[in-house]
């Protein structure tokens, strides 16, 4: 397991931190593979009872490191054998409750991961958002479905489309969260939660949440998602985006069509 993905069971409680604070917790397949690994943990071993999701640091997850997906799009292959596709698996399995801590940024990832918790907490300053199509991507982990569902069509296509952020206040306002607080007050509030769901009849809570969604119908969405996902990664598009975000610039697709 990397260094950059740090678990601790207590208490019934299995904390997984993102622990890359020198890059916003930007993700890599690395981490993605740990994070699979955490998960299916949660899954399998009775003595978990809840998962919680944390980043170290000023936020929560900057997405996917930019760098490592790029050098995982020039592999070739299929994007659904990668370790991310492992871990979304791995969500859309987990019939245990999970919990978010989230200050800070959550891009990406960092916000459709929040999409598969139970219950999240963030900061009131947080800042949420899911830049897909400013990299000339697509939606991943079933967010193209659980998103809308959430928050709306309108108010998830222009997260989407335009990839704007919104604030904590903003997410609990519109179904993202459960609680909006304080950013010190995140990680402890997002505990003591994760320490009532922990306490409550694990066969009751684990039947309840499989009852509340469709972990076949989430997976085969995550594959045809992957596979828009997987074709724009290859596309000119894509390539003017990853360009434009390494030399800091706005992207230019006045030629794309």
């Amino acid at each position: 397991m990397t260094d950059h993905i740090r678990t601790e069971l207590t208490e019934g409680v299995l904390t997984v931190t993102l622990a890359r604070p020198e890059k916003k917790n930007a993700i890599t397949q690395a981490m993605y593979a740990a994070l699979a690994e955490a998960t299916q943990w949660a899954r399998t071993d009775d003595a978990v009872r809840v998962l919680l999701f944390r980043g170290e640091g000023d936020s929560f997850s900057a997405g996917n490191d930019i760098a490592d997906f790029i050098a995982l799009g020039s592999q070739g292959g299929g994007v659904t054998d990668a370790p991310v596709f492992h871990f979304l698996k791995s969500l859309a399995d987990l019939d245990k409750p999970a919990v978010a801590a989230v200050r800070g940024r959550a891009v990406g990832i960092g916000l459709t991961l929040l999409l598969h918790c139970d219950m999240v907490v963030v900061a009131e300053d947080a800042l949420l958002s899911a830049p897909f199509i400013n990299l000339a991507l697509a939606p991943e982990a079933a967010s193209s479905m659980l998103l809308p569902q959430a928050i709306g069509h309108q108010r998830a296509f222009e997260i989407f489309a335009l990839g704007e952020p919104i604030d904590g206040a903003t997410a609990l306002a519109w179904g993202l969260a459960n609680r909006a607080v304080a950013a010190a007050e995140v990680d402890a509030v997002a505990a003591d939660l994760a320490a009532k769901l922990a306490t409550r009849a694990p066969n009751s809570i684990r039947k309840t949440k499989r009852l509340m969604r469709d972990a076949e119908r989430l997976w085969a969405l995550m594959r045809r998602e992957g596979e828009a996902f997987g074709s724009q990664m290859t596309s000119p598009e894509a390539m003017e985006a990853f360009m434009a975000f390494s030399q800091k610039r706005a992207p230019d697709f006045s030629k794309a069509g």
